[in-house]
């Protein structure tokens, strides 16, 4: 019997003084760290959580847990005699020796050491929020995550992550032959369920490597084993990546936990509309459209650098949220 699913949310209060302290002394230790490892929006809070915790009361019901990892920080108003809510600490799960970590890569490389966490598990970043009524089958089916198995390039950009997906690509092609493992489980790579996105993956099927993986940005569903496989395989290289405090453009992350699943075929098709990423700096009215009218399962609400207004903005996505979940949840006091 399957014990459940958990969803597992990573937080940073960016006011806190303390750490805010701690940062700026491991930040001037640090002559390697780049600008936009440490930039502002990294880090700012949109208010945004309490929207985060009603929506999995009222859409998700039947989650068995909510693990609320942070480096030992809570909202005020959090209740934590939730049954439901497991308040984790880094240290509670992460080594020690990476300690404290200001990189979200080791908090999510380690996710599989939290205490009491479920086989089935979904990770959420705290701009991913579920949209709409969702099943554990949307999830999972059987002990399968549910993913999006479509090739796409990568999109090259000094100042995002994609040294981190280039890195991700390299050690998926160093374990994984593309062409034996498409032959293996075509029928999850060429599905019905990915509606016209099975173009990316038609049109980059004469490559022999892995070009790259369509990004969803969106809640993602793990197993443990997956990770503990990713450590067997690359304890070396991830143990390397957690000594950095900061991101690093020799880093993974935790997509490299999705490549592998798909990878080696350990999912289940699912539609790549089942969630959407916004990005605040574009069209704010898309936002509040899909958060009115639930038209996406899930939501990513992406900050951005070149969003000039933030406060006007914040405004009103919480206007937008506070319209929609009106009332208490039961992780509120």
């Amino acid at each position: 019997m399957n014990e459940g699913i958990d969803f597992v949310l990573i937080w940073v209060d960016d006011k806190d003084p303390k750490w805010i302290a701690e940062k700026n002394k491991y930040k001037s230790n640090d002559i390697q760290i780049n600008v936009q490892s440490d930039s502002e929006v990294r880090y700012r809070d949109w208010d945004n959580l309490k929207y985060w915790f009603r929506a999995v009361e009222k859409y998700a019901p039947w989650v068995r847990k909510v693990h609320f990892v942070t480096c030992g920080q809570k909202p005020t108003w959090l209740n934590e005699n939730n049954p439901k809510l497991r308040l984790v600490n880094h240290s509670d799960y992460i080594d020690e020796k990476y300690l404290p970590t200001f990189s979200s890569h080791v908090i999510e490389l380690n996710l599989h050491k939290i205490p009491g966490l479920s086989e089935r598990f979904v990770y959420f970043n705290d701009d991913t929020f579920i949209n709409n009524y969702v099943s554990e089958d949307d999830f999972f089916k059987g002990n399968l995550p549910r993913d999006s198995a479509i090739l796409n390039t990568v999109k090259m950009d000094r100042r995002g992550i994609t040294h981190i997906i280039v890195n991700n690509l390299c050690v998926i092609s160093e374990h994984f032959i593309f062409k034996k493992q498409f032959r293996e489980n075509w029928r999850k790579w060429i599905s019905i369920k990915y509606g016209k996105e099975i173009l990316r993956t038609l049109c980059l099927l004469p490559w022999n490597r892995y070009s790259g993986f369509y990004e969803l940005h969106i809640p993602y569903s793990y197993s443990k084993k997956t990770f503990c496989d990713v450590w067997n395989c690359e304890s070396e290289y991830l143990s390397q990546v957690c000594e950095h405090k900061f991101r690093d453009d020799k880093d993974v992350n935790q997509w490299l936990m999705r490549y592998w699943q798909i990878a080696s075929g350990y999912f289940e098709p699912r539609s790549p509309s089942f969630g959407k990423m916004y990005d605040v700096g574009e069209n704010i009215g898309s936002i509040i459209n899909d958060i009115n009218k639930g038209i996406h399962k899930t939501i990513c609400i992406n900050d951005s650098e070149q969003l000039k207004d933030f406060e006007g903005t914040k405004r009103k996505i919480l206007k937008a949220f506070e319209n929609k979940l009106p009332d208490k949840s039961s992780f509120e006091l």
